[in-house]
């Protein structure tokens, strides 16, 4: 099935898009480029606010103005130290300012930007500079400087490495290593040398240019940087603009990794067409803190961070006094009851809209304040799938929760679930612009402007990458129904073929399992064998709630995974979820992995994502106990 969605000219939010069928570049405000655009804002809205980052505790704002000076200084210091045009900058840094100023700097005068996440090894920054050839390293402080130091000589085409935060390194006498501070002086004088020098570059940006490279997160095997084009971009604008409402007066909250492209989109590109503000988190670990302080309009994030603020919230509820937990069932029935109906898109009876607003006001008001959801118009999820139950529990307490889909290959956007066009437990309809069909073997097919230019430097991967007729390979099993709403089903690679001849896709029943609030993650093993078993990971904060009210005794994760009680609790789970498949695609014997994860460790991506083979060598022996 194929699904095509036409496109004309638009003005949303007075921001005028144009993307008429057969008429290249893509324009955003009569701009073709990143850059383009880039400029435009910052001419226009000067002393406006576009950035907000903590500093001591409190919060401070930074003008459009800001971002172009700086970004400016940026552009002209690399440009005097060397940097030529489709050149590789690497950036790795938590989220902050100065990304989007280097991202906008680096870009404005021809420069590639790669963002390298800061839970990588030295041995994995090694790689990604050596693979992109590299000239500049953009560090944010000490601790992410010693990777580039323990690793100097295996990285001999670095000219200079840029540090953001100078704490710890006063006495630095570094021939390759500069501060920030020393760049801005040398693109000062640069600019005053050659003024207007740095709007011309701009101008020779051209939509067909290279703006990202962005390296897969490598789940087979070593990450693949995907290349991003200016007009690649400007279509992901474009199509997320009609898809996702976003207005001048919006706040915004980011946090997830600005190397992911997700979060690129969402607080750097999206807002230079949407003229909105971005608030910089402190860190992943104060999220929830900055959450409540920002009080964001809209809120993007994968699905474990809408379990976990889920989670906490039912924490809350089993402490209350029975009033309030009597108060709550009453208000969360009230809720769902409104949230069918949206849901459904259907209108809300009088009656049952009533009933809503007065339990708001007692309790869900308050609610989504705590959580700092106050003024929240909509939430965003995708990377993983997410629970339709969990995605009704936003809706029934106020908060619209919707779900999507893209890749890196498809510039972060392919298809969207909108507040008014929902439907719960797909990833929506295809965006605006982009066609998308399924192949014979199941494939979901991509063919739009977002489609990414290649791999750098990697023209086998590349053809693999594409059909014959030029359409995009995802790699995802799913269906269209009739309606033009997209399922996923599974990865095409990761298809089980049992000793009897059975195929079948684990995700979809990893996806159950993980729809469960005790199990955070789920590896389905089978392949060549008799009968499907499981590796699981246990949600570590609600296991140990369970385990405490519970009175089961542990000391450390390891003994947490141990303990009967524990084990006969994920086994209720996973019986659960059998009930909703065949026999074939049941579950006949689990293991639960005894250590707790972070992105350091090979079995998982930076995104959070298992890596399927390197947790079935990693843990080869439980897989072989259960056989």
């Amino acid at each position: 099935m194929n699904v095509q969605t036409p496109l004309k000219s638009a003005v949303i939010n007075g921001v005028t898009y144009n993307a008429d069928a057969g008429q290249r570049p893509v324009q955003v405000d009569g701009c073709i480029t990143i850059p383009g655009l880039f400029k435009k804002r910052c001419s226009e809205l000067g002393t406006r606010t576009v950035h907000r980052e903590k500093d001591l505790g409190i919060w401070k704002a930074y003008s459009w103005e800001d971002y172009w000076t700086r970004a400016k200084w940026i552009g002209m210091g690399l440009r005097k130290l060397g940097m030529k045009r489709g050149e590789v900058v690497s950036i790795l840094s938590e989220d902050r300012k100065e990304w989007a100023y280097f991202d906008m700097g680096i870009q404005s005068v021809g420069g590639i930007a790669s963002g390298v996440y800061t839970t990588d090894s030295g041995s994995q920054l090694t790689y990604l500079v050596n693979d992109s050839d590299s000239r500049f390293l953009v560090v944010e402080n000490e601790e992410q400087l010693d990777k580039f130091l323990s690793n100097e000589a295996e990285m001999p085409g670095l000219t200079k490495v840029i540090i953001l935060e100078d704490e710890g390194l006063h006495d630095l006498d570094h021939p390759r290593c500069m501060l920030i501070d020393e760049l801005y002086e040398i693109g000062k004088a640069a600019d005053a040398e050659a003024p207007g020098a740095f709007e011309d570059e701009i101008d020779k940006t051209q939509p067909g240019d290279t703006a990202l490279l962005i390296y897969t997160s490598g789940t087979t095997g070593m990450p693949k940087g995907a290349m991003l084009s200016n007009e690649n971009i400007m279509a992901a604008i474009e199509a997320g603009a009609r898809r996702l409402q976003c207005l001048e007066t919006d706040n915004q909250l980011c946090f997830l990794p600005l190397c992911h492209i997700l979060e690129r989109d969402v607080s750097i590109y999206f807002p230079l067409a949407a003229k909105c503000v971005v608030n910089f988190a402190e860190s992943p670990e104060t999220v929830f803190n900055n959450l409540q302080e920002v009080s964001p309009d809209t809120f993007t994030a994968v699905p474990r961070v809408w379990e976990k603020i889920y989670s906490s919230v039912l924490i809350m509820v089993q402490e209350a006094t029975p009033s309030g937990r009597a108060a709550y069932a009453m208000a969360m029935k009230a809720g769902a009851k409104r949230a069918d109906y949206m849901l459904a898109g259907k209108p809300v009876p009088a009656g049952v809209a009533a009933n809503y607003w007065l339990w708001d006001r007692l309790v869900l008001r308050n609610l989504r304040r705590m959580l700092g959801f106050d003024n929240m118009r909509r939430g965003g999820t995708g990377a993983a799938p997410i629970s339709p139950e969990l995605l009704k529990w936003y809706w029934s307490i106020g908060v619209p929760l919707v779900e999507g889909y893209g890749m890196t290959e498809t510039a972060g956007l392919a298809t969207m679930n909108t507040r008014h066009e929902n439907t719960v437990g797909t990833i929506g309809k295809p965006i605006p612009g982009y066609d998308l069909r399924i192949a014979e073997d199941g494939e979901i097919q991509t063919k739009g402007l977002n489609n990414f230019q290649g791999y750098w430097r990697n023209n086998e991967k590349t053809a693999e990458t594409f059909t014959d007729d030029g359409w995009l390979r995802t790699g995802d099993v799913g269906r269209v129904d009739e309606s033009g709403f997209v399922t996923i089903t599974g990865r095409l690679k990761d298809i089980i073929i049992t000793a009897g001849g059975k195929n079948i896709t684990p995700a979809e029943i990893e996806s159950r399992l993980k729809f469960s609030h005790y199990i955070s993650d789920a590896v389905i093993i089978g392949d060549r064998r008799k009968f499907l078993s499981a590796l699981i990971m246990i949600d570590q904060e609600n296991v140990e709630k369970y385990a405490q009210d519970n009175k089961v005794p542990f000391s450390n994760f390891a003994s947490l995974c141990a303990a009967k009680e524990v084990k006969d609790l994920i086994d209720a789970e996973v019986r659960a979820v059998n009930k909703e498949f065949a026999r074939v695609e049941q579950i006949k014997d689990f293991r639960l992995i005894d250590v707790l994860l972070t992105a350091e460790d090979e079995e998982l991506t930076a995104t959070m994502k298992l890596k399927r083979s390197y947790v079935e060598k990693r843990h080869a022996h439980l897989i072989e106990d259960m056989y």
